[in-house]
């Protein structure tokens, strides 16, 4: 029975079924309930963010008090939400999140059943009538933020042709030029440029070619790292796409003889800002510009969507968190380096570390990281800025490429004084790293002791889910390969590509195919006797580490991706 003291507030049914489960006290559910009232709260938001009840119990509770049912979010595909039904502020003020909408019904997650005002106030500003699926609050407010953001993701695709060319483009730092054609800036040709621009973000390409040739004109996108060609705009247009995006770059049209570099802003809604690195280059039939699509939320995926071993993290995660030392990441131009950097950097930002980058140039923009773009005019190298970096009291410092021995020694003696220095080589993997750095005259002392762990990458384009098929390979095929016989006894399936609605070609996104080695005693014995990268990757063998080959092929048993890829990519 409700006591005296509980007679002045009106807890819900569900609030009472707590007590009577004997989940918290009276007194808890009282005082919860007055604190959550006094702070705008949701009772069941205030339970879970003040740690006093599991978010998961109270929503079986719930589920059995109201006889509600009860889903799992993270079950839920986030990206097709009808969340545009709902006013974005009454989704985050309520925390009710629109799963479905049946003709006029609209099905709301709620944590909280008995959330009647949240119902009341969507009704009315929607118009529809609307049934409760209940969920665990935590899980909720993580499913509000991705929801809203993929919405405003899968939107971009969407704008209208007389939209296009309101789209808000923020170019670098600079004024126009004067001699602007005023064919640049007409209608057509502004929508065709954005359209163009928003239709690679939308396919999830990575750069945009715009080809002029004798007698024809194309774009091509580059998509999980192989171009496609899109389209073919009339030649007679060329220029004038040429003249538009070198405005939009904020380069001089007028001078068509040397290669410029510029930069380009894009706002696609209000939570959504995309950067472009534009590069020009005189051909023989006119100015090739190539577009960089530099999109920050790819630093953001989290170490875990790298696509890591379990051994591999561990070992990468252990030495980012060491005080002092230098990690390498090694693999050609756009196998992912910058990313795995960035996930790293992610990891250690805080506001009592003091983080440095120097790049050629700075292609993700992270808040709360001193981030400086290499310009050689001015003398500013990556030498120079790290120089200048071990005067500015820095705890971690990235640099973007390790090309000479002037850099490779700076580096290394900031890896020696206490501090954790991150930097990329151009190799092929991990061990002829080490002897990269020899070649380029960094004694092998410096080396063994400043270097903490190299890890080497590619990236592999996924295999899509929705239309891979199984692959009949004879044994002595998969034996070649490098499977062993215990692998195939076991029941190995590799998958192929086929090709569907949901992909290109069979191949959906990629993921990172990595060889982590730790620089242990015996590899820092055989750096000090000048031992050669065969040497060295015999030694890692021994010591268990995957090179990139095994690491492909375990990706392949895992059905992650397909043994002609893992050939394209790995098979020297």
């Amino acid at each position: 029975m409700p006591t005296e003291q509980a007679s002045n507030i009106k807890p819900s049914g569900l609030a009472w079924r707590l007590v009577r489960d004997q989940l918290i006290s009276e007194q808890q559910m009282i005082s919860a309930y007055e604190e959550s009232t006094k702070q705008d709260k949701g009772f069941v938001r205030y339970l879970v963010e003040q740690r006093i009840l599991d978010s998961r119990r109270i929503a079986i509770t719930a589920s059995h008090e109201f006889g509600v049912p009860l889903l799992d979010l993270t079950a839920l595909d986030l990206s097709n939400l009808p969340t545009n039904v709902v006013d974005e502020r009454l989704i985050r003020k309520h925390r009710a999140l629109p799963l479905m909408r049946r003709g006029n019904r609209l099905f709301l997650a709620l944590s909280d059943p008995t959330n009647d005002k949240a119902q009341e106030e969507i009704r009315f500003n929607t118009g529809l009538a609307t049934d409760t699926i209940l969920v665990e609050d935590d899980k909720l407010h993580a499913a509000i933020e991705t929801a809203i953001e993929a919405q405003d993701t899968t939107t971009i695709g969407d704008f209208m042709d007389a939209e296009l060319d309101k789209l808000e483009v923020d170019s670098n730092d600079g004024e126009a030029p004067d001699d602007l054609d005023a064919n640049i800036d007409e209608a057509p040709i502004v929508r065709y440029v954005n359209k163009i621009l928003v239709d690679a973000i939308t396919a999830g390409a990575s750069d945009i070619h715009f080809e002029p040739f004798d007698k024809f004109f194309r774009v091509r996108f580059r998509q999980d790292g192989l171009l496609r060609e899109v389209a073919n705009p009339p030649l007679n247009i060329a220029s004038r796409l040429t003249a538009r995006l070198k405005v939009m770059s904020r380069m001089n049209i007028a001078e068509r003889r040397v290669p410029q570099d510029g930069r380009i802003k894009l706002k696609l809604s209000k939570t959504r800002e995309i950067d472009f690195r534009v590069n020009t280059l005189p051909t023989l039939y006119g100015e090739k510009v190539v577009l960089r699509i530099l999109d920050s939320s790819s630093a953001q995926v989290g170490i875990e969507a790298l696509g890591f071993e379990a051994e591999q993290r561990e070992a990468f995660l252990s030495a980012i968190r060491k005080p002092y030392g230098m990690i390498l990441v090694t693999g050609p131009t756009g196998s992912g380096k910058t990313v795995s950097l960035y996930s790293a950097l992610n990891i250690l930002n805080a506001p009592e570390i003091n983080i440095s980058t120097v790049e050629d140039p700075v292609e993700i923009q992270v808040p709360g990281i001193n981030q400086v773009s290499m310009n050689p005019k001015t003398g500013l190298t990556f030498a120079a800025a790290l120089r200048a970096f071990l005067r500015q009291d820095p705890d971690i410092i990235m640099v973007g490429e390790i090309r000479d021995l002037e850099t490779a020694e700076i580096a290394v003696k900031a890896a020696q004084t206490g501090h954790l220095v991150l930097s990329t080589l151009h190799t092929n993997d991990a061990p002829q790293s080490l002897t990269r750095l020899a070649n380029m005259g960094v004694a092998p002392f410096n080396i063994a002791s400043s270097v903490l762990l190299i890890m080497a990458q590619r990236l592999a384009r996924r295999l899509c889910t929705h239309c891979r098929t199984p692959l009949d390979l004879p044994r002595e095929v998969l034996i070649e390969e490098g499977f062993t016989d215990q692998e195939i006894d076991e029941g190995l399936t590799v998958y192929g590509p086929v090709g569907c609605e949901h992909c290109t070609k069979g191949y959906r996104g990629r993921v990172g195919i990595f060889q982590v080695m730790k620089i242990s005693e015996e590899v820092s014995r055989l750096i000090l006797e000048g031992g050669n990268a065969m040497q060295l990757a015999d030694q890692a063998q021994r010591e268990g580490i995957s090179d990139l080959r095994q690491s492909g092929l375990r990706k392949v048993k895992a059905g992650v991706t397909s043994l002609e890829e893992i050939n394209r990519v790995t098979k020297e």
